[in-house]
């Protein structure tokens, strides 16, 4: 048993933040299965970029669905060949979806960034996406923006399980718990079983340190009067951040409003910590896996980090430590004005944008591929 095991056994379950045709053809995903526990697989325009966009791994896929679909519009392409990508992971996770009696074992497919701020269109998109892959371990990734939160209610409402992504404060997660509760409470309403739908909440961590840290460091360059208070926080806000929601997760789950669908089956939300590959060579390559272990979690990891916490990484029940230093650390980043609030609003901006650029360079590299009749 691998160290990624151990993980899974402390509470938080290993997901892989990458998807590749090679890398599922070579069998890998199989064997991280076998080896290591690992129960999900995350997907996100960047990741289809880099797989697609470069090589030859796609091209016979794309010839045959061309010559199928003579004239087929960009977006189709991408799609058939997206899809065929989930469809195979979520095969390959199925013996750990029913093992584990639909709890994990998920795939997760993201709606276009481009209709970030357009709920209907979300709903739409997430409605296809589903139809499309037609696997009951399918996640479809929305985006927690204020006009995702709807959207996630009318998902969740007609059966579809969830990935709610781009999530940086405590208000966003809130507010995206909250339509997950109210998406269950419709299907309730209607007479509809909820024991087997399943979200998670995928709260990103590394961002946050590299923005705030280096405000922290251009104000020690200048001399800051404050200079050891920002050294004491630097590379803290995010942990912090994030262990704060996980306290507002335990709260909530203890509620009565949550005990009530509880009592009807419902899984809960589990937050999922995104965006764990360290940026900052000062810090543990591992930080954002072993300061955030605890019940009822999920840590999607790029290969790089995963063969890290394989290697050296540490196992404990770490998220529900040091909950109090937790909150000295976030009340001093805003008696020091790094306007953590203003750092995260900035950062769902910046991700829809860096998805957004994603996404055009995947279509461009797509369109590129003419057909050879073309």
């Amino acid at each position: 048993m691998s160290k990624l095991s151990d993980l899974s056994a402390a509470g938080t379950a290993v997901w892989l933040d990458f998807v590749d045709r090679k890398f599922l053809e070579a069998g890998g995903l199989k064997k991280l299965v076998e080896e290591d526990g690992l129960t999900g697989v995350t997907s996100n325009p960047s990741i289809f970029e880099k797989a697609m966009g470069h090589g030859d791994a796609y091209d016979d896929t794309l010839a045959a669905f061309d010559e199928e679909n003579p004239g087929a519009a960009t977006i189709d392409r991408y799609e058939h060949l997206a899809i065929e990508d989930i469809k195979a992971a979520a095969e390959t996770l199925a013996p750990v979806y029913d093992q584990l009696d639909a709890k994990d074992g998920y795939v997760s497919l993201e709606v276009s960034p481009y209709i970030a701020d357009d709920t209907d269109a979300t709903i739409a998109e997430a409605q296809k996406l589903w139809a499309a892959v037609d696997r009951p371990n399918l996640m479809i990734k929305i985006p927690g923006t204020i006009a995702g939160a709807p959207a996630i209610s009318a998902t969740i409402a007609v059966g579809i399980n969830v990935n709610v992504t781009l999530l940086f404060s405590l208000d966003a997660y809130i507010r995206v718990a909250e339509a997950y509760a109210a998406g269950l409470e419709e299907r309730v309403r209607q007479g509809q079983p909820i024991d087997r739908i399943a979200s998670v909440a995928s709260f990103f961590v590394s961002r946050i340190d590299t923005t705030i840290d280096k405000q922290i460091d251009a104000r020690l360059k200048d001399g800051d009067a404050e200079a050891e208070a920002l050294k004491a926080v630097r590379g803290k806000v995010a942990i912090a951040n994030a262990k704060q929601a996980y306290a507002w997760y335990q709260d909530f789950i203890a509620s009565d409003r949550w005990q009530a669908l509880a009592a009807k089956g419902a899984q809960p939300q589990r937050l999922l910590w995104a965006s764990t590959g360290v940026k900052d060579p000062a810090y543990p390559d591992t930080l954002y896996i072993d300061t955030l272990i605890g019940p009822d979690t999920v840590n999607t990891m790029p290969p790089k980090t995963m063969d890290a916490f394989r290697d050296h990484g540490t196992v404990a029940t770490t998220l529900t430590a040091d909950v109090d230093a937790a909150r000295h650390v976030l009340a001093e980043a805003d008696r020091l004005g790094l306007d953590l609030p203003g750092v995260t609003d900035s950062l769902v901006l910046e991700g829809v944008a860096s998805f957004t650029s994603a996404f055009d360079d995947l279509l461009g590299a797509i369109a590129n591929k003419q057909p050879a009749t073309a």
